[in-house]
């Protein structure tokens, strides 16, 4: 029997997706905060995380010092997060397409960036240590050889599935976070008991197994390798929260991303209790394999499997949803197999050839950096717009047009890029994220790391300094006008087609 035509229907799992960037119609915006809340943390529950959560230690924290990281990493990238769930339900696409409103709708194209940027790192960290402790039980149980052959092929298969989800598209990503949230909160939680009779409260290497030194600036650079876990999610919210009805209140779309990744505790916690067990061990997950009672060596497996694939999904699928806008020739699905093809040669070659905690901590470095500013102007620019947004205005650049509220000044608004290029590009210059990133001011502050900071009080006084000096159009703040902040007179361009050469070929 033919699926109903009832456009209120939700959609089943294995029906694949038809919407890419475009606005979602409000009949089909079938989700709730929940769903928001259960896909993070099933993106999130996973051994990515758990890698994550390894490094305090590995920087030579005690487990008290490695604890208290965490948890101030965890609140702190959860409540810079929050805001970015607001945008999806008011204008009905992701958060890169609806930073038009603050960057221009050519201007948008920085979110697109930061969001692939995100999506390899964490695509790549979910293939590349799911694959290894696939490999570590399987060698373990069944004497698999561990060479580089067996964890390509490995690597291969997870990558593979990875796209089979994306290809089918969100209600399928939806079921398999359903199924991480609740199958690897129990795996994890079992771990209490596997490792009851060697787990040592007071592990404590001592002062002198600091990474960088000392105690603050090994403490700062954990707490922002943490922050980078929900951080990653920024550019991501949006293809999520897009599904949810317009009209749904603020503090329900807040309070799900923030207990979202207060959830996450369960496999930073993880990471952080079983890095011990482990500790001066150069392959983390193939040494706890090892060192696992039998049965929860089996176990590992499932939650490896499981979460590499929400993890993995969680990643590409934004991103390829967020290039077949930026390519408009390609399509969601073929946007999304471009781009898992990219990946997987990175996770080969990245994982083979280079160091991978040097290859990780970079990486999330560089995305604390240049994604927090980004955050930060989108999150004023809703502040002082009231939360008015234009939803066929937004969709200008993606359908090949010009013109509209938010095209500013040829496509771009300058206030959001000056604010966020210098943010970006200083608190780099302060950046410490050994060996990959080390700026010519990390020693400014005693060698603490203060690039986030640097960014983003730089991005908000940037931003809001320009609003005051240089007025936005009055048109852009909606009925209500603008909160806190000046405008100018003047009148919207119109949305027009561009003038094209005759012969030229119309977009697809």
């Amino acid at each position: 029997m033919a699926p109903s035509a009832d456009p209120t229907r939700r959609p089943r799992a294995l029906e694949v997706e038809q919407h890419g960037i475009d606005t979602i119609p409000d009949a089909e915006r079938t989700s709730r905060p929940l769903d928001l809340l259960r896909i993070q943390f099933g993106g999130a529950n996973t051994f990515a995380t758990i890698i994550l959560g390894t490094f305090p230690i590995l920087l030579g924290l005690s487990l008290g010092q490695a604890v208290l990281a965490t948890v101030v990493g965890v609140v702190l990238g959860g409540l810079v997060l929050s805001p970015m769930g607001l945008f999806g339900p008011k204008t009905g696409t992701n958060n890169a397409v609806s930073s038009s409103a603050h960057f221009g709708v050519r201007g948008r194209i920085l979110g697109s960036f930061l969001s692939l940027l995100t999506a390899i790192a964490f695509y790549s960290i979910s293939v590349w240590v799911s694959g290894d402790a696939l490999v570590a039980a399987g060698n373990r149980l069944f004497g698999l050889p561990d060479g580089d052959l067996t964890r390509a092929l490995v690597y291969a298969v997870l990558g593979a599935l990875v796209i089979v989800v994306v290809v089918y598209g969100y209600q399928f990503m939806l079921l398999v976070n359903k199924v991480v949230v609740v199958g690897n909160t129990v795996l994890i939680l079992l771990g209490i008991v596997a490792y009851a009779n060697v787990f040592d409260l007071s592990y404590d290497p001592g002062p002198d197994a600091y990474a960088l030194g000392s105690f603050a600036p090994t403490f700062v650079l954990s707490v922002l390798i943490v922050m980078g876990n929900p951080v990653s999610f920024g550019a991501f919210l949006g293809d999520w929260s897009r599904y949810i009805p317009a009209d749904t209140s603020r503090r329900s779309l807040l309070s799900a991303t923030v207990v979202a990744q207060l959830a996450t505790l369960v496999p930073f916690l993880f990471g952080v209790g079983t890095a011990t067990l482990v500790a001066g061990e150069v392959d983390y997950v193939f040494a706890l394999v090892q060192a696992s009672p039998l049965w929860y060596a089996l176990l590992l497996m499932v939650v490896a499997v499981l979460g590499g694939l929400s993890t993995g999904v969680t990643s590409l699928y934004g991103t390829g949803l967020d290039f077949s806008s930026v390519l408009p020739r390609l399509s969601r699905v073929r946007a999304s197999l471009v781009i898992g093809a990219l990946s997987f040669v990175f996770i080969v070659v990245g994982r083979l050839a280079f160091d991978l905690v040097g290859s990780v901590n970079a990486f999330i470095g560089a995305i604390v950096i240049c994604t927090t500013p980004w955050m930060v102007i989108m999150t004023l620019g809703y502040v002082v717009r009231r939360g008015y947004y234009d939803p066929a205005a937004v969709q200008v650049f993606n359908q090949g047009r010009e013109g509209g509220v938010y095209w500013f000044s040829g496509g771009v608004n300058w206030r959001g890029m000056v604010a966020w290029i210098p943010s970006a590009v200083i608190g780099l210059l302060f950046a410490n994220y050994p060996p990959l990133i080390v700026g010519p001011f990390t020693n400014a502050f005693g060698g603490v790391d203060v690039s986030l900071p640097v960014a983003l009080l730089l991005a908000a006084v940037l931003y809001l300094g320009s609003l005051f000096l240089f007025p936005e159009p009055r048109y852009v703040f909606g009925p209500q006008g603008p909160r806190w902040v000046p405008s100018a007179a003047g009148e919207a361009p119109p949305i027009t087609d561009p003038v094209r050469r005759p012969g030229a070929d119309l977009p697809a």
